[in-house]
């Protein structure tokens, strides 16, 4: 399912327009990425939470040189699924 079959399908079942449902789809998605962003911590129940995670500074090797390399350190997204949610993809 790509973000088109996303809204198409909040319209359906949110009985709104496609434009509205498109404009709802993209101010979560929205909010949810500038909240992750700025370090906090977005928890919706039921469904799952999405936080920011730091990664240690690694080492690595480049596959072309096998020359070894330090990954720096960085911030990533990360989503954990909420009990419900796991129960409900167990399920099926």
């Amino acid at each position: 399912m790509n973000k088109a079959d996303l809204i198409a399908k909040v319209a359906e079942k949110s009985s709104l327009s496609k434009k509205d449902s498109e404009k709802a789809v993209s101010a979560i998605v929205d909010a949810i990425v500038e909240a992750v962003a700025a370090g906090e911590k977005v928890q919706i129940v039921g469904f799952g939470t999405f936080e920011q995670r730091e990664r240690k500074e690694r080492s690595g090797v480049d596959p072309r040189t096998h020359e070894k390399l330090t990954i720096p350190a960085s911030k990533v997204p990360a989503f954990k699924a909420g009990k419900s949610f796991k129960e409900t993809v167990d399920k099926k």
